[in-house]
């Protein structure tokens, strides 16, 4: 099955300059680690050492938040769109 992937400006340059990518999989779980092995340099920003997203990544499916779904069970089908957004934080002094 193939889902659609939007990321964020913040992710692009780790997915050669690309804002929405396609991936094969049947849960969001399988869609990150197919999303990492086409563009590696998106792992540590994605997912920790034991292969757990990341506590300030946000993931959602058709506007749901898997995080109050299956998290990484969460599953996807043919047609969904999967967005990545990195908390951003910052402000000045």
């Amino acid at each position: 099955m193939s889902v659609d992937v939007r990321l964020p400006t913040v992710l692009r340059p780790q997915a050669g300059g690309r804002a929405e990518v396609s991936v094969d999989a049947s849960t969001v779980g399988e869609l990150i680690a197919g999303l990492v092995q086409q563009f590696p340099g998106l792992e540590g920003q994605l997912v920790d050492a034991s292969g757990t997203l990341r506590r300030f990544v946000n993931v959602y499916v058709n506007d749901d938040d898997v995080r109050y779904l299956d998290q990484l069970d969460t599953p996807v089908a043919d047609g969904d769109v999967v967005s990545i957004l990195p908390a951003v934080a910052g402000g000045s002094c």
